[in-house]
């Protein structure tokens, strides 16, 4: 009789990617329909729905808010967390954590972010328009894996890690930015508040809390502080995820004894029919594995699993449907900021990260991934400029409702278009040389 053996599941990094990808064409159904919804008929009516007023709290003690605003301020909070948990993750464990596999995406994330911004401002040197330089810096790791599934499918695993890596450091970089730039007037007594509760946070961590309800119980204050204090509220959630363990109650070795021997009472315990309901023992093993497995998982994997497709599924076509709805009318005054960005995302990313991979290449500090040449690493580097939801959301932060943010998510509408095309184009001939 044969044996069927079952497939073996997929790796965290094949989890993760599935999601991105799966996730970045949601993220482009609901930005599509934004954007036919605010050329529509029915543009007033869905403008209206986002500036609907919600108040969230008790009495005096609640905070009222546009839908645009909870958004943008709060659901974008669980984003940058996740943003936050898997760079922390990857500084560890990941491609960013030994000098030599860090050197290469690190040095073209920040080609891919000057360059950019130079062109930019070569549109835009001064006046209102300047404060957008930071929009087409940064890479839509959803999106630009999104697109890299369906390009290259086969493309080799070193290039889609690269990608990911890339990105990673990318949101870095927009962070600083967003915390540095782009927060408002600052209230000192909330923001000193926001680092009490920073230092309660890793009092956790040191005094070894592995639970994660206290972490996210004091997160949920920090974040309400930080919004308070004048710094975007976001960076309360990257502030949240370096705070969050990545070190575990048992090792590898006592798990698997742990394991083994739970697995042991669990067919010890076999009532004869099969079924667990019917055997409290293989029930009680069970819980008993549950916890063995929970105590041997890093909370960091725990949390950045519970976030990651409720981030792809909710938060990000969330933030698309409310952001991404743009009239397809750009007035003359404010067409600079568009191309600026389209610049940026178009020619700024992929010579900013060329130039960098050259120097460090060529320096010997880093090399290639394996199986990826130059000319695929162009495609690579253009589809980083698909900067659709950290560019929107920059954006935001640079116009607020003038009516320059309109131009600038017209140019990034069309940049990230043309970037994937672009990158397409550099993808498929780079495989036609590979097949010669």
């Amino acid at each position: 009789m044969p044996v069927h053996l079952r497939k073996l599941p997929p790796t965290i990094f094949q989890r993760f990617f599935r999601t991105e990808t799966a996730g970045g064409s949601v993220l482009l159904l609901f930005g599509i329909a934004a954007l036919a919804l605010a050329n529509s008929p029915l543009a007033a009516s869905y403008a209206g729905v986002w500036r609907t007023p919600l108040a969230v709290g008790i009495a005096d003690y609640s905070l009222s808010l546009t839908l645009h605003q909870w958004v943008n301020d709060g659901l974008m909070a669980v984003f940058f967390l996740l943003v936050g948990l898997e760079i922390k993750r990857e500084l560890v464990v990941g491609e960013l954590a030994s000098v030599r596999k860090a050197t290469l995406p690190i040095a073209c994330a920040i080609g891919g972010m000057i360059v950019p911004a130079a062109l930019y401002w070569v549109f835009n040197p001064i006046g209102f328009g300047a404060r957008g330089w930071g929009i087409p810096i940064a890479t839509d790791i959803a999106f630009a894996l999104a697109a890299l599934a369906l390009i290259a499918p086969r493309a080799p695993t070193g290039a889609r890690v690269f990608l990911t890596a890339l990105a990673i450091v990318d949101d870095v970089g927009a962070v600083l930015v967003i915390a540095t730039f782009y927060s408002q007037t600052i209230a000192w007594g909330a923001l000193g508040v926001a680092g009490l509760l920073i230092l309660v946070l890793f009092g956790f961590n040191a005094m070894g809390v592995h639970r994660l309800w206290p972490y996210l119980l004091v997160g949920g204050m920090l974040w309400y502080f930080v919004h308070q204090s004048g710094v975007h509220a976001t960076v309360a959630g990257v502030a949240l995820a370096c705070a969050i363990p990545t070190r575990t109650r048992t090792n590898a070795t006592q798990f698997s004894r742990e394991a083994r021997s739970v697995l042991d009472r669990f067919d010890q315990t076999e009532s004869g029919d099969f079924i667990v309901l019917t055997s409290k023992g293989q029930q009680e093993a069970l819980f008993a594995l549950e916890y063995a497995a929970q105590s041997v998982t890093a909370p960091i994997l725990r949390l950045e699993h519970a976030l990651h497709k409720f981030s792809a599924f909710v938060v990000m076509p969330l933030f698309a449907a409310a952001n991404a709805g743009v009239t397809v009318a750009l007035p003359i005054r404010h067409a600079k900021i568009a191309v600026g960005v389209l610049v940026g995302l178009v020619l700024g990313k992929p010579l900013g990260i060329m130039a960098a991979a050259l120097l460090a290449v060529k320096s010997g500090v880093a090399r290639l991934p394996h199986a990826v040449s130059w000319t695929s690493l162009l495609g690579y580097a253009w589809l980083a400029g698909i900067g659709f939801t950290m560019s929107l959301f920059i954006a935001m932060l640079a116009f607020d409702e003038t009516a320059s943010v309109g131009a600038a998510k017209l140019g990034i509408l069309a940049g990230s278009l043309a970037a994937g095309v672009a990158g397409a184009i550099a993808l498929r001939i780079a495989s036609g040389f590979r097949n010669e």
